[in-house]
């Protein structure tokens, strides 16, 4: 293993030859010079792994040593040390993108921890996470086994979550491929679970049903609604419980987050049924015999939610609610800076409805453009992808703006997604639903052990468009994909992030309640 090679520049330095010996015993090769010129020089002629630098020395300064010493290597982390614990002094040293501060006099401990700290870091994150989840894996394990109730499989999805973003941080492959099938034996139990009970849901009667899409805002969102105190009801399209911890990140200096809840996607985890039966307070079937031109069925061509304002006005007519409010889908970041330079007028509203379409976009696109996929081949690739897109966006933007004033904001979604792996044989006709998590028709041949089926979709209240149309529904990372030409396309659609199905991740939806700091 190659030595770790530290330079210390002090004015000082035989003052600290008892560190320097102290280092050189733990095993590391240590440089010294008192000066900002020579350390240049030392700099350009080597290559080191740390720089100590003393901020306080004659000619150049720590603080003008470093800023030439990021025009030569920008990459070597540089610890401050220095006599003073003035402010200005630290916020300048921080501002030049130091990697630690110290304060003389410093210990040799001292300065063995700042050592382990910048560039043991990775590792002693690796060790303490891989051991921390070995002590946690069999509780999940239980878990799992003993989940009966949508509150038990929502602190479980909860804890699930952690875990991977925990993982991430580590580079022990092997608890990842552990993570991974513990994940995917909790979607098989899942799977189970909402197989025994979703139609007993639909009717939303037992205190432990999970609020569903239809459900969302009679009981979540319009109670929130203040006269006086604008509610922004934001709804990123296709945006899992995941990608909702990743973003919520980002906003922890303009706002802070007054409730977070999981509730559940109907099915077809698809925006056709969830984000129509979300905004009509209506499950699909009932949509179709109140509002039939609002309803649009899978084989017809046209848009499947062009009428989502529509339905939101006749959900609040039937509850016989009046409110001042606005309705605004956002495709395109120019649709979003349009939104942007009528923030004030918004501010006048009772409820302002947000979609952003950018996740599902982006979702789509990764199946279609090869250069998406590769940019994000999985999930933590997939997840910082969606991070740079939010504080790169005019959703991004519109929040500082809000952030400013008495609003309360609701973040939601209207389904997830699943990267699938397992194709599974299906045979349909040419008017069979071409989703590769669900399918809708007449003429399905399939394994019914395979999938979820509804023979009868009526008592999912969900249309057909024919006397003997029946839904099946993927299960887990599962797909469905048809007999001719089979290998071809289970191939080309291995591995694509899909949504229609069952798992945790199409059905377990975030929902934020925030408000600002201010």
């Amino acid at each position: 293993m190659r030595q770790i090679r530290i330079l210390w520049t002090d004015d000082e330095v035989e003052v600290l030859k008892p560190h320097i010996f102290f280092l050189k015993d733990k095993g590391y090769e240590i440089d010294t010079c008192s000066n900002g010129n020579d350390t240049l020089d030392l700099v350009r002629q080597n290559t080191y792994d740390l720089i100590f630098l003393d901020e306080n020395m004659p000619g150049l300064s720590g603080i003008e040593t470093l800023k030439l010493i990021r025009e030569i290597r920008s990459d070597i982390p540089v610890v401050m040390i220095t006599k003073s614990e003035e402010e200005e002094i630290m916020e300048a040293a921080i501002g030049s993108d130091i990697a630690y501060y110290l304060i003389k006099p410093v210990k040799p401990k001292q300065i063995l921890l700042a050592i382990k700290k910048i560039l043991d870091q990775k590792r002693l994150v690796t060790e303490k996470t891989s051991t921390d989840y070995r002590q946690e894996f069999s509780r999940i394990g239980r878990m799992i086994s003993e989940a009966a109730t949508c509150a038990d499989w929502t602190e479980l999805y909860r804890k699930l979550t952690f875990w991977e973003s925990e993982l991430e941080k580590s580079d022990d492959r092997g608890m990842a491929e552990i993570f991974s099938m513990q994940e995917n034996e909790a979607n098989q139990a899942f799977v189970r679970f909402v197989s025994r009970n979703y139609l007993g849901w639909l009717d939303q009667n037992n205190p432990g049903d999970p609020v569903l899409s239809h459900s969302l805002f009679p009981k979540k969102i319009l109670p929130l609604i203040n006269p006086g105190r604008p509610l922004f009801f934001i709804l990123i399209d296709n945006m899992r419980y995941d990608h909702w911890k990743t973003i919520s990140a980002e906003m922890s200096g303009l706002f802070r987050t007054i409730d977070e809840d999981i509730w559940f996607s109907i099915l077809p985890t698809v925006t056709q049924y969830s984000r129509n039966a979300i905004f009509a307070g209506l499950m699909p079937l009932r949509i179709e015999e109140i509002m039939p031109r609002f309803w649009i069925n899978d084989d017809e061509e046209e848009g499947k939610n062009n009428f989502e304002e529509e339905l939101f006005r006749s959900q609040l007519s039937r509850k016989n609610i009046s409110i001042k409010w606005s309705y605004t889908k956002i495709s395109s970041s120019t649709e979003g800076k349009k939104i942007n330079e009528k923030m004030r007028q918004m501010l006048d509203n009772d409820l302002n409805i947000l979609v952003f379409n950018f996740v599902d976009m982006l979702s789509h696109a990764r199946t279609e453009i090869g250069l998406i996929r590769d940019l994000a081949e999985d999930e933590k690739a997939y997840r910082s992808l969606i991070r740079s897109w939010f504080i790169h966006s005019s959703l991004f933007d519109l929040l500082k703006m809000l952030s400013e004033h008495r609003v309360r904001v609701v973040f939601t979604t209207d389904h997830g997604t699943i990267r699938v792996q397992n194709p599974v044989r299906v045979v349909g006709d040419r008017k069979t639903s071409t989703n590769l998590r669900y399918k809708m028709g007449r003429n399905l041949d399939y394994d019914p052990s395979d999938v979820f089926e509804i023979r009868n979709p009526e008592k999912a209240m969900l249309p057909k468009n024919n006397i003997s149309s029946r839904y099946i529904f993927a299960l887990n990372k599962d797909y469905l994909v048809y007999q001719n030409n089979f290998n071809y396309y289970a191939g080309y659609y291995r591995n694509t992030f899909q949504h229609g199905g069952i798992s945790m991740q199409e059905m377990m939806l975030p929902l934020a309640v925030l408000e600002p700091l201010t």
